[in-house]
C-alpha cells in the first residue's frame, strides 16, 4: 500500500500557503453545509506534494474520517488509464490509431448512421467510412450514452437495457456487441459526443492483448507504476478504506446510494468507469503523464506518445462546445477546451471558465472526482470525494481558480 504525503512546504515550490488555506476553507464549507461527505485535495509541483488536505468523513454513519489512504471510486477517471493501455499496444505495433474497429470487433462492420425519425420510424444510412480506434479515444465515434435523453439514438440505448452503459449481468464483450447493433448518431470523426467509447476501447485491448482488462492494467500499468491500490475490485483487506458513495437526498442534504460492486471481481470490466484508486495511485498516474511517459526510471510510453495523447484531436482544432453534438456539451465549461486521446486539453486559456495554463489536461469522474496536469506551471492537482449530485456543483472552477492564484512564480 502506498500513501500520499506532503513532501515540501508550499513556498519551496512557488506556491502561496495562504491561498491554499483559502482553498481548504472554501471546500470545507461544502462539507460543513452537508453538501459533501468529505474530501481529499492534493497539489504537487515538480512532482513534489506541497499541499495535502483531508476533511470530513469517508463514511458518515460510521463516523470514519477521510484519510490519505482512503480508496475512491474514480469512475470516468478510468478513461485516461484505458487510453494509456491502448497506447502501450500502439507503441508495440499491435494496434494502430487508424485501425478500423471492425478489425478487432467484427460486429462493428458496416455501421449505420442516424438520418431522421425515431423508434420504428428511424431512418439510417450506411456510414461513409469505418469507425476507427482514434475515434474511440477522442469520443468522435458516433456512440452515445443512454442517459442523455436528447437524441433518438439515446432512446435506442435505453431500450437495449443500457441505462447504466452495461446490459445487466453481461460481460464487457457481450455489452460491446449490443453497442455495435445500434446506429451511430453521426459520421465517425465529425463531431464530439462523450460516450461508451472507452468500453469499446477496453474490449479492443482485451482482444489484442489476449488478457482480461483488469489483468492487462495490473501487469502493464499498476505494477510498473507502483499504483498499489488501483484496480477493478476491493479486497477484504482494502474494504475498510473504501469511501461510501452519496447522492442528493430528497429532503436536502446527502444520503448513501449504491456504488459499483467493487467487492469481488466484477463480471463487467469497464474501461469507461470501473476503477477504484487511492490518492497515491492517482498521483503516480499524473506524474507519469507530467513526465511524458517515465516515472522513477520506469518508461511506459515515449515522450512523443504522451505529447500526442495530450494534444487536441477535435475536427479543425475546435473546442468541445463547437463540435459537441448535444445540448449537454454546449456549456461555458467547454469553451476553450479541446480533447486529446482520453483527456481534455486546454487550447485557449483566454476562453476557459476557470484560469488554466495552455495545454492543461485531465479528466473527472461522476462521483465529483477530478485531476489535472498543467505542464506550463509544472502542476498536478487532484480532488477526491464520493458524491453523485443530481445537479452540477460549481466546485471545480473554484478549485482551479484558487490553485491558479496560489502560484507565485
Amino acid at each position: 500500500m502506498g500513501q500520499l504525503r506532503q513532501e515540501v512546504d508550499p513556498s519551496e515550490v512557488g506556491l502561496d500557503a495562504k491561498t491554499l488555506d483559502r482553498l481548504d476553507q472554501h471546500v470545507a464549507h461544502y462539507v460543513d453545509e452537508g453538501r459533501l461527505p468529505g474530501y481529499l485535495v492534493a497539489v504537487a509541483r515538480g512532482g513534489r506534494v506541497a499541499h495535502l488536505t483531508t476533511h470530513g468523513r469517508r463514511d458518515l454513519a460510521a463516523g470514519l474520517p477521510v484519510e490519505a489512504d482512503t480508496l475512491w471510486r474514480i469512475y470516468s477517471m478510468t478513461k485516461p488509464v484505458t487510453a494509456v493501455a491502448a497506447l502501450l499496444l500502439v507503441e508495440e505495433g499491435r494496434l494502430s490509431l487508424d485501425d478500423p474497429v471492425e478489425r478487432h470487433i467484427p460486429a462493428f462492420a458496416e455501421p449505420r448512421v442516424y438520418v431522421s425519425g425515431a423508434g420504428p420510424d428511424m431512418v439510417t444510412r450506411p456510414a461513409d467510412g469505418p469507425m476507427r480506434v482514434r475515434h474511440l479515444m477522442t469520443h468522435t465515434a458516433g456512440l452515445t450514452f443512454a442517459f442523455y435523453h436528447s437524441h433518438p439514438v439515446d432512446a435506442l440505448y435505453r431500450q437495449a437495457g443500457l441505462e447504466s452503459s452495461v446490459v445487466p449481468g453481461t460481460t464487457l464483450a457481450e455489452t460491446v456487441e449490443v453497442y455495435a447493433s445500434l446506429p451511430l448518431q453521426f459520421e465517425p470523426g465529425t463531431q464530439w459526443n462523450y460516450s461508451v467509447a472507452s468500453n469499446v476501447l477496453g474490449r479492443i485491448i482485451e482482444v489484442v492483448s489476449g488478457q482480461p482488462l483488469d489483468a492487462f492494467f495490473a501487469e502493464r500499468i499498476f505494477g510498473p507504476l507502483a499504483m498499489t491500490d488501483a484496480g477493478f475490485q476491493v479486497s477484504p483487506e482494502q474494504a475498510g478504506r473504501l469511501a461510501e458513495l452519496y447522492g442528493d437526498a430528497d429532503g436536502g442534504g446527502i444520503e448513501p446510494i449504491p456504488g459499483l460492486p467493487l467487492r469481488g471481481r466484477p463480471r463487467f470490466l469497464s474501461g469507461s468507469g470501473g476503477m477504484v484508486a487511492s490518492a497515491h495511485d492517482v498521483h503516480r498516474f499524473m506524474e507519469l503523464l507530467r513526465r511524458r511517459g517515465e516515472l522513477d526510471g520506469v518508461r511506459l510510453l515515449a515522450p512523443e506518445t504522451v505529447d500526442l495523447m495530450t494534444s487536441n484531436h477535435l475536427p479543425d482544432g475546435a473546442d468541445l462546445r463547437a463540435v459537441g453534438s448535444k445540448p449537454a456539451h454546449d456549456e461555458p465549461g467547454n469553451d476553450g477546451v479541446g480533447f486529446g486521446l482520453g483527456v481534455s486539453v486546454v487550447i485557449d486559456p483566454s476562453r476557459t471558465l476557470a484560469p488554466s495554463g495552455p495545454g492543461t489536461f485531465g479528466w473527472s469522474g461522476v462521483a465529483t472526482t477530478t485531476f489535472w496536469v498543467d505542464p506550463s506551471r509544472d502542476l498536478t492537482v487532484q480532488f477526491m470525494t464520493q458524491l453523485r449530485p443530481r445537479h452540477s456543483l460549481s466546485l471545480f472552477p473554484d478549485l482551479k481558480r484558487l490553485v491558479h492564484e496560489a502560484v507565485t512564480d
